[in-house]
């Protein structure tokens, strides 16, 4: 590959968004919440920042809230895929907006940490390795940030809905 192929690669990547551009993202995702929960008669605070260039919303209720309704895994889930395409219809770029409602994001790495520790225990009793099951980019993340503070390695392996994590020994 020569010199001109390298730069026109290099330009072509795509750029970490700005602070701004976070900002910006944050405030069309919480647009697109609140009307969402308005249209569901939902009660919740919606609560915006930014986190390792991620745009980071949360919505949070008091007691005896309906908010749960919306605070299953699979719900957060798409929620938050339609949000992003909602940012991407107003900014023309690809969004990595993470969508926390009622708490779920704090349990679901809670389970996730079990999860690890259980797939440590087989490694400990003799397995050479431990497949955990598919899940999402933003799950596997959590799984290799827990796996190297428990002091082992882990890779991403398969491709599409069948993407895991597997934990080694280091």
């Amino acid at each position: 590959m020569n010199d001109e192929n390298v730069t026109q690669i290099e330009a072509d990547a795509p750029t970490a968004p700005s602070e701004q551009d976070l900002v910006d993202e944050g405030d069309i995702a919480a647009d697109y919440i609140e009307e969402l929960l308005d249209i569901a008669d939902i009660d919740g605070d919606i609560d915006i920042d930014a986190r390792a260039g991620r745009a980071y919303l949360s919505v949070t209720a008091t007691a005896g809230s309906n908010l749960d309704l919306l605070a299953k895994p699979d719900t957060v889930t798409a929620l938050q895929e339609l949000t992003r395409l909602a940012v991407q219809a107003k900014t023309s770029r690809f969004s990595r907006l993470i969508l926390d409602i009622g708490g779920s994001r704090d349990a679901r790495a809670e389970e996730l940490a079990a999860i690890v520790d259980h797939a440590i225990s087989r490694i400990e009793a003799g397995a050479a390795s431990a497949s955990l099951p598919p899940m999402t980019s933003y799950e596997r993340k959590l799984v290799h940030d827990i796996v190297s503070e428990r002091g082992y390695h882990s890779e991403s392996e398969g491709e599409g809905r069948d993407r895991h994590t597997v934990i080694t020994a280091k």
